[in-house]
């Protein structure tokens, strides 16, 4: 039985089996772990409601967040993104955000915060397991815990929360725990 719930950004760069050492669910199944990808593996309502399903109902006991450098969610921010949709013509104060579920809408002004840009994958890694780890749906039994996949170097770190410990610089345990 899998026990794990991966939730990585759906970038092809991020290579989800490489990074884990895990062979992840395949179209015909019998992988190692349920994985669910979005833009930013980041949470959202539809990641939350996914994992909460998966711990209840098919023992999931971990869950890991897998973010990376150099993701598309880093370059820009909420305001460019949401004056470039309505540059387009697109009401995104009048946006239905679940077909399943009409009145589930965003407060006007909150578009730009919705779409999930970040300033830094390591913070966004770090705030993601801190919101896993303290949300009602998700059991205090469940191991959350968050990993970087450096695109550039085809390898896995633990998100570090100081730009200079990032750059090389003093990486004590202490530095590292979530």
């Amino acid at each position: 039985m899998r026990r794990l719930w991966v939730l990585a950004c759906m970038d092809e760069r991020m290579p989800v089996d490489e990074a884990l050492g895990i062979r992840a669910d395949s179209p015909v199944g019998g992988g190692d772990a349920h994985l669910f990808r979005n833009a930013g593996g980041i949470v959202t309502d539809d990641a939350v409601r996914s994992a909460m399903l998966t711990i209840n109902f098919f023992g999931t006991r971990e869950i890991v967040v897998l973010q990376h450098t150099g993701c598309g969610m880093l370059s820009a921010n909420g305001s460019d993104l949401e004056k470039a949709l309505r540059d387009k013509g697109i009401d995104v104060d009048n946006i239905a955000l679940d077909p399943s579920l009409p009145e589930l809408k965003l407060g006007k002004g909150a578009f730009g915060k919705w779409s999930g840009m970040m300033d830094d994958v390591d913070e966004t890694c770090i705030k993601t397991v801190d919101y896993l780890k303290n949300h009602p749906l998700i059991p205090k039994s469940v191991v959350v815990s968050g990993w970087v996949w450096e695109t550039e170097f085809r390898r896995l770190r633990a998100p570090e929360i100081q730009f200079e410990i990032r750059r090389g610089g003093n990486r004590t345990r202490k530095n590292r725990d979530l």
